[in-house]
């Protein structure tokens, strides 16, 4: 039975049992969206967005399109990790934000714009009131920054996706490390999109899993089709020392746009997976995605049944 090894939430998660008959590793929430636009003022949207275990609670850094259509960034807190308030003073400007706890500091990393592209922004909080920017961890244009939980061999990781300055035809996800987070350096590659419903481009997704099979990686994958984009998500399973080596990982999706929440949108067709609430005990996960670029949606595994999935459905 595969166990989670740290990264557990000293709080109850989000939950909800498997549905009765329903054979998918990965399964909805039936009361999503559990975020729309009615949850802040002036905002057109609320998507792709990420949480964390924070004091009896949870907190979040959410992705907010305002009614001019700007991209911010605010925080949020909440009691049950499903009812939210949002503030909002923007922290940020950007999208995409992810939050992962190191020591004693929460690390935002998200798309930053600036004139020449997007670079990864990288601040740290220990409050979610004050924030440090760093320095960009990254030269343009890159999107999906996503920090690992702890140094490993006394180093800083992060995965990211380089790109254009429009929508990405170049998809495969790197790694870059840090002894400090202001230098970054000893790029790896990590994959390429590989099938089909993935073949356009791959992100990194929720802040890695450390299991004993490995770093579990939830992704985004994209596919084009002649109606555009769809966004799907996958996993794999990355070595726990080098985790530029992938060691397994699913052929298949693991949730696709299905509900009306993820097809119709802005952006329809839309499964964008952000962050991921961990119990080590039980191995339960409850998963924050982005829906149709409008909303927020939750979903739930197991530790143990995706990663039987991915090595059940292993393409390496």
């Amino acid at each position: 039975m595969s166990k989670i090894i740290a990264g557990g939430s000293h709080n109850s998660i989000p939950w909800q049992d498997k549905p009765e008959g329903y054979k998918y590793p990965v399964w909805r929430y039936d009361g999503n969206p559990i975020i729309t636009r009615d949850n802040l003022f002036m905002a057109n949207s609320i998507f792709n967005s990420a949480v964390v275990a924070f004091g009896k609670g949870f907190a979040g850094v959410f992705r907010v399109d305002l009614r001019t259509r700007d991209q911010v960034i605010v925080t949020g807190f909440s009691d049950d990790g499903i009812n939210w308030k949002l503030n909002e003073k923007v922290i940020f400007e950007g999208y995409d934000p992810r939050i992962c706890k190191i020591d004693d500091k929460y690390y935002l990393s998200w798309v930053k714009l600036t004139p020449k592209g997007t670079v990864i922004g990288i601040a740290y909080t220990r409050d979610f009131e004050s924030w440090t920017e760093l320095e960009e961890a990254c030269y343009p244009v890159a999107r999906n920054g996503v920090l690992f939980p702890r140094k490993i061999n006394d180093e800083y990781m992060l995965l990211l996706r380089p790109c254009d300055r429009g929508h990405t035809p170049y998809g495969d996800i790197f790694i870059q490390r840090s002894k400090d987070l202001e230098y970054w350096g000893k790029y790896r590659f990590v994959m390429s999109p590989v099938k089909n419903w993935e073949m356009t481009k791959i992100g990194a997704g929720p802040t890695p899993i450390e299991t004993d099979e490995g770093w579990l990686l939830f992704y985004h994958g994209v596919i084009t089709s002649c109606n555009g984009f769809t966004y799907s998500m996958g996993a794999a399973i990355l070595d726990r020392d080098e985790p530029w080596k992938v060691l397994y990982r699913a052929d298949s999706y693991l949730l696709a746009p299905h509900e009306p929440y993820e097809v119709s949108g802005d952006v329809p067709n839309v499964v964008f997976p952000c962050a991921a609430l961990l119990e080590e005990e039980s191995g339960k996960i409850a998963i924050y995605y982005g829906a149709a670029d409008t909303s927020v949606g939750l979903a739930f595994t197991t530790v143990d049944e995706t990663v039987k999935y991915i090595k059940e459905h292993n393409l390496t």
